[in-house]
């Protein structure tokens, strides 16, 4: 039986944010005026994107969103045609995401859209590596194009050379120009981003829908045991911190990097001798491109890369050097990984009698395998390496906004979208070139100042995890896979979120993410910084996990999430690092507190406050 939750159109205002539509882009709007959309908002089942915002949106920010919701959906319905799925329909409340797969409900639709499918999405399965390679090159091509961009400031009176040479062109035309082609990388880039994306992800869900067929009972979480253990460069950033660590011990100068959690300190005191200039000098080889690692998802201009603040990378070293002189392995088990992902696989495998369903499993597995490492690699140029590096050349266009009185502090330039900013930079540079007192700076600081309050107010809202009717059935794989929403879980939260009081709640459920059972002391850490307090032994209760959060599994006994589905960041790295782990909890950091003890079932799901 179907149930409903929250109507979209009924969710209040908060009080003192009057007028926040204005923020965002205006398809984003859950609607009353236009009938016909208020009754397709009304009937479609929407749920909070927390895997990708665990906060809410600055208007800035709002353009990744944008950028996934053309790329994914025009793969999915325009160039590889998904016989089950267009695309993902997207609306915002309060500043958070809420999205919606959109299925093609008419089977023969569905049947119409196979063949096309099967001949371009099989182009790219038959040619993948080779076609890899290639996006590898695009990538690398695209992030040297936006480090060579170059973000001027205005001139006095320009140089004479542009007389001489009769450029005809001014500075303020190239500060337009670049603009433009700072916003243009930013979208190319993730038009390349799902070029493989969603075929990766398809050849998993279909390899894990003939498993279900094959095996009715076999659980989501088995399927993706028989393609761990394999090898991917997201981990390379975490690797690099491990050599940093040991190469400290190994030229003696561990003191002088644990003399000071400030990583200019650090160099201040290694610069005086031979072997600390030998380690900065490995330290700074590192940087380039494994530092561009963000602090958090990369989807925020907040999470900072490790380049930019070497006191996080420096923290996450001093970790791995305690471990490796306790005596203690700071490497994944890669192997005992790999034997139990090769026994699992031989188990299944054999009990396979028919030929044909042999073969397909056969064929199925290999392709999962072979399409899986771009999964968790593309992390790394997109939303790590090129998003560092383009927030900071946001900056250099808030320095200039600055200087010219349109916002007082460069980070101000976030409370703005990107379509105002260039609105803004029209009005800068026409009264730059006229001589003449922009209005700029009458208008955006104040305005600024008031978003600046409605953006804190919805920093102390909590979205629903999910608002409309739930469909009978939910088949959409990559709600179910990625962001670990199912019939099942949504009883789950619909359980919690009936509950009078969440400190009376001491059972709940999310996924099964990682197997193993274990019992220890819980600590919630809600960013980056936080895990810093984490203790050896501890159970980390997060809304979501990232990449530079690595060393903490290391130190984790298990880990639980608000977010999140069997394939998302955190389930993958527990199932690489041993670690049992529970998903998509949708409530985890609301109901557990740092310090109490909890018993976590990464075979079950099933979480309990002892």
């Amino acid at each position: 039986m179907s149930k409903s939750f929250l109507n979209p159109h009924e969710i209040e205002t908060i009080p003192g944010t009057e007028g926040w539509e204005r923020m965002y882009p205006y398809q984003y709007q859950f609607v009353t005026d236009d009938p016909e959309r208020k009754k397709y908002e009304e009937e479609t089942f929407w749920f909070y994107d927390g895997l990708h915002y665990p906060e809410p949106l600055y208007p800035f920010d709002t353009i990744w969103d944008e950028a996934w919701y053309l790329a994914l959906s025009q793969y999915n319905t325009r160039i590889f045609s998904l016989p089950p799925v267009y695309g993902v329909d997207h609306r915002m409340i309060n500043g958070y995401v809420y999205i919606s797969p959109v299925p093609v409900t008419d089977p023969k639709v569905v049947e119409a859209r196979v063949p096309d499918f099967m001949e371009r999405a099989g182009y790219y399965y038959q040619n993948w590596d080779e076609l890899e390679a290639k996006w590898e090159e695009k990538m690398k091509g695209t992030i040297a194009e936006l480090e060579a961009l170059e973000i001027a400031p205005l001139p006095e009176l320009e140089e004479k050379v542009v007389v001489d040479d009769a450029l005809g062109e001014s500075k303020g035309y190239h500060l337009l120009k670049s603009y433009d082609d700072l916003i243009d990388l930013g979208i190319r880039c993730w038009q390349y981003h799902f070029e493989f994306l969603n075929l990766g992800y398809a050849a998993y869900v279909t390899f894990m829908g003939h498993c279900q067929k094959l095996f009715p009972d076999i659980p989501p979480q088995r399927v993706t045991q028989m393609i761990s253990g394999i090898d991917v460069i997201m981990y390379q950033p975490d690797e690099e911190l491990k050599n940093l660590a040991r190469k400290a011990i190994e030229l003696s100068v561990v003191e002088g990097v644990k003399f000071s959690k400030s990583f200019d300190e650090v160099k201040a005191g290694l610069e005086k001798t031979e072997p600390g200039k030998e380690w900065l000098a490995a330290l700074e080889k590192a940087r380039y491109p494994w530092f561009y690692v963000s602090t958090g998802t990369g989807w925020y201009h907040h999470d900072r890369s490790w380049n930019d603040d070497l006191d996080v990378p420096l923290g996450s070293i001093v970790i791995y050097i305690e471990k490796i002189m306790a005596g203690e392995t700071i490497d994944r088990p890669m192997a005992q990984v790999q034997q139990e992902r090769d026994r699992i696989t031989a188990e299944y495998r054999a009990l396979i009698e028919n030929e044909e369903d042999l073969g397909a499993f056969d064929e199925l597995l290999q392709t999962a395998k072979t399409v899986f490492p771009y999964v968790e690699n593309h992390l790394f140029y997109v939303e790590h390496w090129f998003h560092s590096v383009f927030w900071n050349k946001v900056r250099e266009i808030g320095e200039i906004m600055k200087a010219h009185g349109f916002i007082k502090d460069v980070e101000d330039i976030w409370y703005l979208k990107r379509g105002e900013i260039k609105d803004a930079l029209w009005d800068l540079v026409t009264a730059w070139a006229t001589n003449v007192k922009p209005r700029g700076p009458a208008v955006w600081p104040k305005e600024i100042e008031e978003r600046k309050g409605i953006m804190e107010k919805f920093r102390q809202w909590s979205p629903p995890p999910s608002i409309g009717p739930a469909p009978e059935v939910i088949q959409e794989p990559f709600t179910v896979v990625l962001w670990g929403v199912t019939n099942e879980s949504l009883d789950n939260w619909a359980e919690i979120d009936a509950a009078a009081d969440m400190d009376s709640i001491s059972e709940f459920k999310g996924f099964a993410g990682s197997p193993g059972t274990v019992e220890g002391k819980a600590r919630v850490c809600r960013t980056v910084a936080d895990i810093g307090m984490l203790e050896e032994g501890e159970i980390l209760v997060a809304p979501t996990t990232s990449p530079s959060w690595a060393p903490a599994f290391t130190k984790i006994q298990a880990c639980v999430t608000d977010v999140g589905g069997v394939m998302c960041h955190a389930a993958i790295v527990c199932r690489e690092y041993g670690v049992p782990a529970v998903v998509g909890t949708g409530h985890a950091t609301r109901i557990v507190k740092t310090g109490q003890t909890v018993r976590v079932n990464g075979s079950t799901g099933e979480i309990s406050i002892v």
